[in-house]
């Protein structure tokens, strides 16, 4: 196991931990599969000390109990995600130990650095070349559920305001992938899904590709679902110190293809913000910067 779940937690605190939580830590440090399969009982006789010593532990990690370790050890060594609830156990523990502020500041610090990464030559092409394919395309399809929605939906609402080719496949009743019935060749769907992956979204994305309808992705990884028949994949970063995953990178991409777009439509995407910008005054749709107050 290479990355076992708390190693960094234990080392960072290892210092400062009595020397029985310093025996039993130990132990986990060097036998992670057997945190996994043995039982609390059969640890603690094998690391030399008492049975509480190993809750106590959990304990100072910032965990409810011995078994939250076990569960997170568990789920590393099937060599699966350890979901939400598992991730959630890790923050606990690296909140404990660094405080709010210092997570946070982790946090941002990390997502940063992500969204930096995505000027490098490698992922620029593969913007510039999705933006291409996206502003040449007759009408696009966007699709995203769950946390990648607001990465399409973004993407869906700057391409409505210079014109009229874009589609979200987000209907009511469950009707939101049936527009995707009237694709053609000539079409792009824009998809974004990371993990865990939302089965519908692969599922509409591989319907589109079997049509012949060319896939841009927005994705996590060059083996996940959808770069693998993807005709452009953007892949972006979504580690976190958090429970949940990062879509600050994701985001990032969805705005810089809008803009991209929106540059290769020339004079016609202009023409369209006049029309958007005229519709939003009629309906006062924006408040107005307030005059100011003249000094007596």
């Amino acid at each position: 196991m290479d990355q076992a779940p708390l190693r960094q937690a234990i080392i960072d605190t290892f210092d400062g931990m009595s020397a029985q939580l310093q025996t039993a830590s130990r132990y986990i440090l060097d036998h992670p599969r057997d945190v996994a399969l043995l039982s609390m009982r059969e640890q603690s006789k094998h690391a030399g000390v008492q049975p509480a010593t190993m809750t106590r532990l959990a304990k100072h990690l910032g965990l409810d109990g011995y078994d939250a370790i076990r569960a997170m050890y568990a789920e590393a060594v099937r060599g699966k995600e350890p979901g939400f609830a598992g991730k959630a156990g890790a923050q606990v523990a690296s909140q404990k130990l660094k405080g709010d502020h210092a997570l946070a500041a982790d946090m941002l610090a990390s997502i940063s650095t992500q969204v930096a990464q995505l000027a490098e030559p490698q992922s620029l092409n593969r913007i510039v070349d999705a933006a291409t394919l996206l502003a040449a395309a007759r009408r696009v399809y966007c699709v995203g559920l769950r946390s990648s929605h607001s990465v399409t939906w973004q993407l869906h609402y700057m391409m409505s305001l210079i014109g009229e080719k874009s589609v979200m496949l987000d209907g009511l009743g469950g009707t939101g992938a049936d527009a995707i019935g009237n694709a053609r060749s000539d079409d792009v769907l824009l998809v974004a899904s990371v993990l865990p992956y939302t089965r519908a979204t692969i599922e509409i994305a591989e319907y589109a590709h079997q049509k012949g309808v060319p896939v841009v992705a927005v994705t996590d990884s060059e083996v996940a679902p959808l770069a693998q028949f993807a005709t452009v994949a953007v892949l972006v970063a979504t580690e976190s110190a958090s429970f949940f995953h990062t879509m600050s990178p994701a985001f990032a991409v969805a705005e810089v293809l809008g803009t991209l777009i929106a540059g290769n439509a020339g004079e016609n995407a202009v023409e369209a913000l006049r029309r958007s910008d005229e519709l939003f005054a009629s309906f006062k749709t924006h408040l107005k910067p307030r005059n100011p107050k003249k000094r007596p």
